[in-house]
């Protein structure tokens, strides 16, 4: 098989060091330019990111001389070596917006791990266990940018991934009400570890900067349909939730409390099957970056374990566990998920893969 030619725009930061290593042995992809700031440009991905290589594995052979692209000044350079990037940039939101509706102009498709562009109505924002239907709406956002090949589409806001896809499934067959959520989330979360960060060495912040927005309201978007040229947003269930960083590495934790509809509570049981047996897209497709079980339910009362669980299945899995009966709420459990793999840069690999295996990604 021919690989897709593959960017990365904003490849020095934590998420782009993860979009590398995760490419570097991708049977579908293969990286072919590398771009960041113009502070970047003109030296070696070696040169830039060894000095702070922020990755548990070695950085790729592959990309140790690749000469990096000013992702503003040499677009057209980038995009004519590529059939889509991945972007994970940090810039304001509105340069972010300008930026990626740039390449998306210029013919490059854009899979954004950016949070600017989520809100955008004819954007999708896809995990694509969820709502790969969301894709169709590309065909809307082409025609408003004058666009053949380019187009922009991004996964939803890493902390989401511990309790959304355990409450999809159960929204789809019974119903949901409502639902309380309290993340505990890693410091990778904010590009960082421990040595740039020994501020969170045996300490807990009780505050993320717009982080409880995101988890109450892109639920709202990845539930939604899509009418005339825009996705519009669910309006249920009602999610309120509390975001706390945590002294971890890597993983999200969620405590999430759900009520159903009256008259259709399931049982303990009946959730456990619904868990067991959900299958998405991705797992139909069979994509490469898919795990082949979405959700795992561990029994023993004392997982999922951050340390121990958040690389199940190449760390694109579910953690769930602690699913019992709630004296305010129906029930109540723990989700798990890893931040920087199915949070960020593995789900936005799968992503691609779900627009390439759907034919919205071409090679040129």
């Amino acid at each position: 098989m021919e690989k897709y030619k593959v960017g990365v725009v904003g490849c020095t930061g934590m998420v782009g060091q993860r979009f590398v290593t995760l490419l570097e042995n991708h049977p579908w992809f293969q990286i072919t330019a590398l771009a960041a700031s113009a502070r970047s440009a003109g030296k070696t991905y070696g040169e830039v990111a060894g000095k702070r290589w922020l990755m548990s594995t070695p950085m790729p052979e592959s990309v140790k001389d690749m000469v990096i692209l000013d992702a503003e000044a040499d677009m057209d350079t980038f995009c004519d070596r590529v059939d889509f990037t991945f972007c994970a940039v940090n810039m304001k939101k509105d340069q972010i917006k300008a930026l990626e509706e740039a390449y998306a102009k210029h013919e490059c498709p854009v899979v954004s791990n950016n949070s600017a562009n989520r809100h955008t109505p004819d954007v999708p924002m896809v995990v694509p266990e969820i709502n790969p239907q969301h894709i169709q709406i590309i065909d809307s956002q082409r025609k408003r940018l004058g666009t053949q090949r380019g187009f922009i589409a991004v996964k939803s806001n890493c902390s989401l991934q511990s309790y959304v896809p355990a409450l999809h499934p159960l929204r789809e067959k019974y119903g949901l009400d409502k639902a309380l959520v309290c993340t505990y989330q890693a410091i990778s979360g904010a590009g960082k570890n421990f040595t740039t960060w020994p501020e969170m060495v045996d300490n807990v912040i009780p505050y993320i900067g717009g982080e409880e927005e995101k988890s109450e309201q892109e639920p709202m978007k990845l539930w939604g349909e899509i009418v005339g040229n825009e996705i519009v947003d669910a309006v249920s269930p009602s999610i309120t939730s509390q975001c706390l960083r945590v002294p971890v590495t890597d993983g999200h934790m969620a405590a999430v409390f759900m009520s159903f509809p009256d008259g259709k509570k399931p049982s303990v049981e009946e959730i456990k099957e619904v868990w067991a047996s959900y299958r998405g897209r991705a797992q139909e497709l069979e994509l490469p970056s898919a795990p082949k079980q979405f959700l795992h339910y561990f029994e023993d009362p004392s997982y999922p374990q951050t340390k121990l669980q958040r690389d199940l299945e190449g760390g694109m899995a579910i953690s769930l566990g602690r699913l019992r009966p709630d004296s305010q709420y129906d029930y109540k459990f723990v989700g798990l998920s890893h931040n920087t793999l199915r949070g960020a840069a593995g789900g936005g690999v799968l992503l691609a893969e779900l627009l390439c295996a759907e034919g919205y990604i071409t090679r040129k």
